[in-house]
Formats: structure tokens, C-alpha cells, sequence
């Protein structure tokens, strides 16, 4: 009976050893970043500018200089140009998912296609039931940032800053009591600097070009000196200028938006792999909040296809509910735990209420197992089999 004892206490063992490593191995990535373009549109995250929108009906005011800047024969050279980093340093370290032109579907599953459902999907892993609008409402629903908060590893380790008033509430700073810059006033918590005074004091003498959102640079250069002053654990960095400039009708300005989205995420991981608290330990997680209309992207020389005329000229500006095309996004991720698998293709479905859990379990948490609501982990991402569902 004592030696049937020991062979099953040794069997178990052997049986829990590959689990043992496996959670040491998913636990390298010590801090992890998400970092949402607003309104970013798939097509040109993977086929690049969209020659067909490159004139005056949509903003443009040069454009021969608009083409030389980022029009190129192919789509991946096109993409390459607009977003140079993503496609040369991140996605051959990482993977993204979305281009539906590779049978790689990544959407929201929230039914309005604007963008307080989309960044509440994307915190709490499910749709909201109440949250259809943009109002500032205080979210009802818990995000994963308040949920890693109340863990003792990551207390006062967590921040968020968007160029938009609306984050206070899709993140309930009344609840959660989080650190939150919505970049409208002064960023006036944790430890600050005299680079980030005067990034204060440019905000303050600034006119806001839309009410409630200020220009990218506004959030993103203090919260890149706060960060370095602080090291978080938990970052979210919202960017807008993508989806003003697009509702805006100015597709030159659009461009120019993404561009510098990455650009920041350039400087972001140079900083990350730089400094000692961040480097080889961290990841970070990159998507939009919702699509925007438009039909398929450019695949082949635009003398080809016919011009878009009327209201196809216009689709590329507008998201929600009515809008064909506004459901689906992109998402990508890079790190030290996730397999360089590059841009996927011929994979399942993923979705925006993926995001929440994905983050937790980069990290080691299970999001999805204390809030049964949430979808579950991307699983490729994490270094498992090579399935995009996630079990």
C-alpha cells in the first residue's frame, strides 16, 4: 500500500512539474502597457495610406507631398511607412491580429461601435448593458486596472492617461480610486517634475481644438516623464488624434496622427528596453477602441479599381451602430512571453473583450476566472499552442 502511496504522490509530481514551469516561464512579463490608437482603422494598419482618399475632398492640401511621404507600390511597403516601428520592430517580436484581407478577424463584440463602449469592453472583458453612448457617466462595471489595484503587488503601481475627458469615468475614479489623466488640466499625481510643470502650464494656455480632447503630444509627453519617474506596473496610454482628425474629414492630418502614434510607441519601448525596472520584462498590448466605415483597402494599383465617389468618400470618417465595417479592429502584442509569430493569418477570431484578460495573464492573474463575464485570454499571445480563440 506505502509503495502504491509513493508512486502516486511521484506521478503527481511529474504530472505538475511542465504547469510549475509554465507558470514561471508565463511570469516574465513584470509590467505591461496598453496602448489604444482611437478609431485607428485596420486598413491602413496593414495595407497603409489609401491612395483613393489622398486629395482635397478629404483634407488634403498637398497631395504629391502626402504621397511622398507615405504612398509606396505595395501594401507592406505602404504600412511600413506609415507606421515603420510597429511593422519593423514590434510585430516581427510579436503579433497582430485584424487584417481581414489574411482571414484574421479581430472586432469589438459591443453592438455600438463608438467609443466609450469600446474602451469599457476593452477594461472589462464583456460589453457593458448600460454604457451605449459617450456620456460621462461613471462606469458601473469593475476594470481589470482597479481589480489588479486592489492586489497587494500592484497597489499605487497602476496608472492611466488618455487625451480625453471621458477616462475618469470609463475607469470610475470616484470607485476605484485610480490615478487617471484625462488630459484636461494639470497632471498633479504621484511624483512630479519641472518637465511635467510646464507641460501643465502648456495645456492650461492651449485652446482645446474638441471640448473634451487635447492634441496626443499633450498626453503623451508628460505621462512618458511621469512614467520614468514613477515606474508603474499598469499603464494605459489613450490616443485620439487618429479619430478627430477622421471625423474631421482631413485625411492628411489622419495620417500624420497614426504616424506619430508611432513614433511615441518608438520612443515607449526604447525608454522600456533602456531602463532596468522595465527592460525584458515587459509587454505591450496595442489596438483601437473601434473601426470606421470604408469598403476593402487597396491591393492593387489604384488605376485598377474604380474611385470612390459620394458617400464612399465620406464612409472612412464615421463609426457606430449603423456604420458597415465599424465593428472590427486590429490587436497587437509584443514581449518577452509572447511567441514572434509576426501578423497572423488563417487563424480564429478574436475579440476587444479579449484584451482585459490577456492583460492579467501576461502578468500571471487570471482576470477571467474572477470576472466569468470577461472572454478569455488570447491564448497564442501567452506562448501556448498555436490557436488565436484562446482556451
Amino acid at each position: 500500500m506505502r509503495t502504491r502511496a509513493w508512486t502516486l504522490v511521484l506521478l503527481l509530481v511529474a504530472l505538475l512539474m511542465p504547469a510549475a514551469a509554465q507558470a514561471q516561464t508565463a511570469r516574465r512579463t513584470k509590467n505591461v502597457f496598453l496602448v489604444m490608437a482611437d478609431g485607428l482603422r485596420w486598413q491602413e494598419v496593414f495595407t497603409g495610406a489609401d491612395e483613393r482618399l489622398i486629395n482635397a475632398d478629404n483634407g488634403v492640401n498637398d497631395p504629391e507631398a502626402l504621397r511622398s511621404a507615405y504612398w509606396r507600390p505595395t501594401p507592406e511597403a505602404r504600412r511600413e511607412a506609415l507606421m515603420p516601428f510597429l511593422w519593423k520592430t514590434a510585430v516581427p517580436h510579436g503579433q497582430i491580429y485584424g487584417n481581414l484581407l489574411k482571414s484574421s478577424d479581430a472586432h469589438v463584440t459591443n453592438p455600438w461601435n463608438v467609443s466609450y463602449p469600446g474602451y469599457s469592453e476593452t477594461f472589462c472583458g464583456f460589453p457593458s448593458e448600460v454604457i451605449k453612448g459617450n456620456s460621462k457617466v461613471m462606469n458601473p462595471d469593475t476594470t481589470v486596472f482597479e481589480w489588479l489595484e486592489s492586489k497587494p503587488a500592484y497597489q499605487g503601481r497602476v496608472a492611466a492617461f488618455g487625451a480625453w475627458d471621458v477616462f475618469p469615468y470609463i475607469i470610475n475614479t470616484e470607485r476605484s480610486g485610480l490615478p487617471v489623466d484625462g488630459g484636461v488640466g494639470p497632471l498633479a499625481f504621484g511624483k512630479t517634475s519641472p518637465a511635467i510643470d510646464i507641460w501643465n502650464a502648456v495645456r492650461a494656455e492651449t485652446p482645446y481644438r474638441w471640448g473634451g480632447a487635447c492634441f496626443d503630444s499633450m498626453v503623451f509627453r508628460p505621462a512618458f516623464e511621469w512614467i520614468k519617474l514613477n515606474t508603474p506596473r499598469v499603464v494605459f496610454l489613450g490616443l485620439g488624434e487618429t479619430d478627430e482628425w477622421a471625423h474631421e474629414g482631413d485625411y492628411e492630418q489622419y495620417l500624420h496622427a497614426a504616424h506619430r502614434v508611432d513614433a511615441y510607441l518608438a520612443l515607449l519601448w526604447a525608454y522600456i528596453q533602456s531602463a532596468p525596472e522595465y527592460k525584458d520584462s515587459t509587454s505591450i498590448i496595442l489596438l483601437c477602441d473601434h473601426g470606421r466605415g470604408g469598403d476593402a483597402p487597396l491591393t492593387t494599383p489604384p488605376a485598377t479599381l474604380p474611385a470612390l465617389e459620394g458617400v464612399e468618400q465620406k464612409q472612412w470618417r464615421d463609426h457606430n451602430s449603423k456604420v458597415v465595417g465599424a465593428r472590427q479592429i486590429w490587436i497587437a502584442v509584443w514581449g518577452p512571453d509572447t511567441p514572434p509569430l509576426g501578423e497572423r493569418a488563417n487563424v480564429p477570431e478574436v475579440t476587444q473583450s479579449q484584451v482585459a484578460a490577456t492583460l492579467a495573464a501576461l502578468l500571471g492573474e487570471d482576470y477571467a476566472a474572477a470576472q466569468p463575464r470577461a472572454g478569455r485570454p488570447i491564448g497564442d499571445v501567452l506562448g501556448g499552442a498555436r490557436r488565436s480563440g484562446g482556451d
